[in-house]
C-alpha cells in the first residue's frame, strides 16, 4: 500500500508511479488529516510512504500521521522522499526511529530530486526545467519500485556532520523559526473560489467575507499559494514575482 503527503504534486506523482509499477493501491494523507479519522489500514504488501522533505525529516505532520495510524498485515516500511534540491541529511535516521516506536520495520529511505516548489524560501524552476528534473525522476522512481517489489531494503546512504546537524538540532529550530502562516497575504486578485481552503490539508484556512484566514497551524506545504488560480495569495515579500509549481492531482 501506497501512502502519499503531497503539496504540489511531486510526492503525488512519485507515489503513483510507485503504485502503478507495484500494482498497488494508493492512500493519499492529506485527505486522512483532513478529515481528521483515525484508520486501520491492512496491506499483505509493504507499506510504502511517500512525502517531500521538510526541514531534513520526515514532514512533522506525517510523523504524527503514522504515530496515530494502525497498520496491520505486513510491516515492512519503505519511505520515498521527495526534494528541490540540496541533501536528505540524517532523515532516514529519524524514519528508522519512527519505525522503532511505532512497530514498523524499517526497510530503508531514499531521496529523489523533483522541481523546487518552496517559494516561501526558493524559487521554482521554468517549466522546461521542471519537465527535465520530473524525466530524471522517473526512471529513479521505478528503480525503487523494482526493490520494494523484490522485497530488498534500500542501501544506506553516508550521513554528513551537517547532515546530522540539519536533521537534528537544527530541525525543530527551523520549524519554531520558520514554519508559520503569519507571512501570507491575499491580494484583490482573490475571486473568493476557496481553493486554498479546500487544498490545505490541515484545515488551517478558513473563508471569511470571501477571503482566506489562515488559522495558526501550517506545515509550509505550499499547497494554497501555489494552489491559487490568479496567484493572489503571497508569502511576505519572498514570493512576489516567483513562478508558481503545481502538478497537483485532486
Amino acid at each position: 500500500m501506497v501512502f502519499y503527503f503531497s503539496g504540489t504534486g511531486n510526492s503525488q506523482l512519485a507515489a503513483k508511479q510507485i503504485a502503478a509499477e507495484l500494482s498497488d493501491e494508493m492512500v493519499s494523507i492529506n485527505h486522512c488529516l483532513k478529515k481528521g479519522e483515525k484508520k486501520t489500514f491492512r496491506s499483505e504488501r509493504p507499506l510504502v510512504f511517500v512525502a517531500p522533505i521538510y526541514a531534513w525529516r520526515i514532514p512533522k505532520v506525517v510523523a504524527q500521521w503514522i504515530c496515530a495510524t494502525r497498520f496491520e498485515g505486513n510491516q515492512n516500511a519503505y519511505f520515498v522522499l521527495t526534494r528541490g534540491g540540496g541533501t536528505q541529511g540524517n532523515a532516514a535516521a529519524y524514519a528508522a526511529k519512527l519505525c522503532a516506536e511505532t512497530g514498523l520495520i524499517y526497510q530503508g529511505l531514499a531521496s529523489v530530486q523533483m522541481p523546487e516548489n518552496y517559494i516561501a524560501l526558493s524559487a521554482a524552476p521554468s517549466e522546461s526545467e521542471c519537465a527535465s528534473i520530473i524525466a530524471r525522476a522517473k526512471p529513479v522512481f521505478s528503480k525503487l519500485a523494482s526493490q520494494i517489489g523484490q522485497g530488498k531494503p534500500f542501501p544506506k546512504i553516508p550521513v554528513s556532520l551537517v547532515g546530522r546537524f540539519i536533521s537534528g538540532p537544527f530541525n525543530p529550530l527551523y520549524y519554531r523559526l520558520y514554519i508559520k502562516d503569519k507571512g501570507f497575504t491575499v491580494s484583490d486578485a482573490c475571486v473568493s473560489c476557496g481553493k486554498c481552503a479546500k487544498r490545505c490539508p490541515l484545515n488551517n484556512i478558513d473563508m471569511a467575507e470571501g477571503r482566506p484566514v489562515w488559522k495558526g497551524n501550517c506545515t509550509h506545504c505550499m499547497a494554497c499559494i501555489c494552489g491559487c488560480p490568479t496567484e493572489a495569495i503571497e508569502y511576505k515579500s519572498i514570493s512576489k514575482g516567483k513562478r508558481r509549481y503545481d502538478i497537483m492531482k485532486e
